[in-house]
């Protein structure tokens, strides 16, 4: 999650994707979206270099194969681009399933772009949701990809970095994968929340050294999620140099209920 920058082939190593290939799973996978990817990876490269201008450092601390998890701070909706753009090999993240299930050419674009870019459809939501969103994302972990989530859940929309949820740990102490901790600057200038054109300023994408978190204990220990989520969080803190918010980045609880089930589960996964 070395910073070790090369300005002069920053521009560079952003659109000169490596031609590796990684393990994948064919529950996940298929050869269509394989072609996607390809065209995706093939044309996004120069469009990078374009619009993007991102400066790209520490692509070599991702590890060329197996399984390995990004975790990212998230400032816009271009993170979800940035990433697999700027990453040396592919990467699978999950993905509101309303940008799959559209009608129409528009429905057809947002189909046909989530699912160039790595994509895969999940419904979001609590409870048993959240726990099918983290069973895919393991399997997808363990068939030997590279799988990217944000630990805080949502967009940042003052530009502090929040408190991790802790689904991210449990996959790294459960599957055993690395996390590459990753730090976005000014993702939120160049496409702000609510904004429909950018604004091309210049952002940063930053890769962290990998983390093995192995040692801090089982992913059935509270202590031990938390403990690796705070590993993560500073991790991607001292990348994205970002301000700590010291809280979770949620919506103020509605009603005694849900107040009293924030206090009784502080836990976020």
């Amino acid at each position: 999650m070395s910073t070790h920058a090369d300005p002069a082939g920053a521009a560079r190593g952003a659109t000169d994707l490596d031609d590796e290939t990684d393990a994948t799973a064919d529950d996940y996978v298929s050869k269509g979206s394989r072609g996607l990817y390809m065209i995706a990876k093939s044309v996004g490269a120069p469009l990078a270099r374009l619009i993007y201008r991102p400066h790209v450092i520490g692509r070599k601390n991702v590890p060329k194969t197996g399984p390995v998890i990004f975790a990212s701070n998230h400032l816009s909706f271009v993170d979800s681009v940035a990433i697999p753009l700027c990453a040396p090999r592919r990467v699978r993240f999950l993905a509101k399933s309303s940008y799959f299930d559209g009608t129409g050419f528009r429905g057809w674009l947002s189909r046909t772009f989530f699912t160039a870019v790595g994509a895969i459809p999940v419904v979001r939501g609590a409870g048993s949701a959240a726990q099918l969103a983290l069973e895919q994302s393991r399997q997808i972990i363990e068939s030997g990809d590279a799988f990217a989530l944000y630990p805080e859940g949502t967009r940042s929309l003052d530009g502090r970095l929040y408190k991790g949820r802790t689904g991210a740990a449990w996959l790294a102490l459960t599957t055993g994968a690395p996390v590459v901790p990753v730090g976005l600057k000014k993702t939120n200038e160049f496409l702000p929340v609510g904004a429909k054109v950018p604004n091309f300023t210049r952002i940063t994408v930053h890769f962290g050294e990998p983390i093995d978190l192995s040692h801090l204990g089982d992913a059935n220990s509270g202590k031990a999620r938390r403990l690796a989520t705070d590993e993560i969080m500073n991790a991607i803190q001292a990348l994205s140099g970002q301000e700590f918010a010291g809280a979770y980045n949620e919506a103020p609880p509605h009603g005694a209920v849900e107040r009293v089930k924030r206090m009784l589960h502080p836990e976020r996964m």
